[in-house]
């Protein structure tokens, strides 16, 4: 299964297909109350750190894990623009689990366990698939995530 391509940005408007075509990127689903939520900072770290190689970084929102992203998408901008200065991607809120898992994740997933909290990351490599899996505590500055991403970049 590809990389789906009907992607929508936080403010709904269709992903351009610009933003992650032969790239490597890093998928993260994303909450703006949770413990591990000061992610966002080494998120932006590394984004700034590897974009230039061709790396985007895709924060995907969800309210699945504790009700920790309940906001508007203009409230989710405001929190995280404010808050992290945030200046990667983000996407509309969507389901990472579940019977309406959507297309994204069940690329990202595929066959493997269900995501176990917020802040999970998925290195996708420019050829389109899934290069690495991290789990929710792994922080963005974290040696194997690094040189995953490193590798990926080529």
């Amino acid at each position: 299964m590809p990389l789906p391509a009907n992607l929508a940005t936080l403010d709904g408007t269709p992903l351009s297909e610009d933003v992650i075509a032969n790239k490597v990127v890093l998928f993260v689903n994303v909450a703006s109350a949770c413990g591990l939520t000061p992610q966002y900072s080494g998120l932006v770290e590394l984004y700034n750190e590897f974009k230039e190689r061709g790396f985007e970084v895709i924060g995907v929102p969800c309210n699945q894990f504790g009700a920790q992203e309940p906001g508007s998408p203009e409230e989710i901008k405001k929190f995280t623009s404010s808050k992290y200065d945030v200046n990667f991607t983000l996407l509309e809120k969507q389901d990472v689990n579940g019977d309406n898992r959507s297309p994204l994740y069940q690329f990202l997933v595929g066959d493997g366990d269900d995501i176990s909290w917020n802040f999970g990351k998925f290195v996708v490599g420019r050829d389109g698939t899934v290069a690495d899996r991290f789990d929710p505590k792994t922080t963005p500055d974290d040696a194997g995530l690094r040189a995953a991403i490193d590798k990926a970049l080529g």
